[in-house]
């Protein structure tokens, strides 16, 4: 049988006092309404020992807020995302604030359904990773002032806050250390997207091999997201054929693996056939010889200033904030 809901008539009754005297106190109003600090523990304390659950929806609907954040990201399967949703989750909880997750996958009318259904549920605000496609839609949410940070990703044609990581710095920087130990023949493999952090990371490659002379060989492979097996096996037929590469940088964690998987059923020697440069850290990387040179994200800081903007806009504030942040080379054995 079901246990039966404690109410505040059951606290007041067990106290002695009347229903609103409870309420009062419950809701934080006991010194606006003058009531007694013996009474403020009695009701306290009965309010534990009956179990009492106060009704979050009643209760946020006379705050005007539910504490609650949304956060939307390409992939939480995708240990990058899943790690920089850990990083958000426990700031927002330092602040008092839940955060509701959601994959978009990087599919547009998912992104809208889930902004549109945490909209439903009176989130404070949002964080997100934007997908390709959905640029009117975050649009409508900032005309209609609902606080938004974008993380990860931003929109060029959009003037709203955003924390992201300096993408054509990071890949300029991997082209040239590619190239201090000797690798001139280097690939890129890139998602085939118009987002604009794939874009900057291709940019910065494509403009170090210019800037050292080696613009002839400056090749970007796309991948098709939905397609990364297929599109990655044959990337690496083609190379092997070519016989013209002798560096590939990744430009994602998930592209980084596929490419490793696939390096090793062609039982290429790194460094010694391909020398490789990722993008972020992945435990799975640790269970290849040698291991992974990649680019890393500040994660921790890039999941705490995206709340810290957000709840500065929850409570009023108007200022725009552009974060952003410098990647850094992790050295290991992959580039010799």
């Amino acid at each position: 049988m079901r246990e039966k809901k404690v109410s505040l008539k059951d606290i007041a009754k067990e106290v002695g006092v009347s229903t609103a005297l409870v309420s009062y106190v419950l809701n934080g109003l006991a010194k606006e309404k003058r009531v007694s600090k013996e009474l403020v523990d009695k009701i306290n304390k009965a309010a534990v020992e009956l179990n009492y659950q106060p009704n979050q929806i009643a209760r946020s609907l006379r705050k005007g807020s539910t504490n609650t954040l949304g956060l939307i990201v390409a992939d939480i399967s995708n240990p990058f995302f899943a790690q920089l949703a850990r990083v958000i989750e426990d700031e927002a909880a330092k602040n008092s604030y839940t955060v509701v997750f959601g994959s978009s996958d990087e599919n547009c009318k998912k992104s809208e359904s889930l902004i549109d259904t945490l909209l439903n549920r009176q989130v404070d605000g949002f964080i997100v990773a934007p997908t390709e496609g959905c640029t009117e839609h975050i649009i409508s949410l900032a005309k209609r002032e609902v606080p938004i940070v974008l993380c990860d990703r931003y929109l060029p044609e959009l003037s709203t806050s955003h924390v992201v990581l300096n993408n054509y710095q990071a890949t300029y920087s991997a082209v040239e250390h590619f190239l201090l130990k000797g690798f001139t023949k280097i690939k890129m493999v890139a998602y085939k997207s118009a987002m604009i952090h794939m874009q900057e990371r291709i940019r910065g490659y494509k403009e170090a091999m210019v800037k050292h002379g080696l613009a002839k060989h400056s090749v970007v492979k796309e991948v098709r997201y939905n397609h990364i097996k297929n599109d990655m096996e044959k990337i690496f037929n083609e190379i092997e054929n070519e016989n013209d590469t002798d560096a590939v940088l990744f430009a994602t964690n998930a592209l980084s693996l596929e490419g490793l998987y696939a390096i090793r059923k062609k039982n290429l020697r790194v460094p010694e056939d391909i020398a490789v440069i990722g993008f972020d850290g992945h435990e799975a990387f640790d269970f290849f010889n040698p291991a992974l040179t990649y680019i890393q994200q500040p994660m921790d800081e890039m999941g705490k200033e995206s709340v810290r903007i957000l709840i500065e806009q929850i409570k009023g504030s108007k200022k725009i904030v552009q974060v952003v942040l410098k990647s850094q080379l992790i050295e290991r054995g992959s580039c010799g």
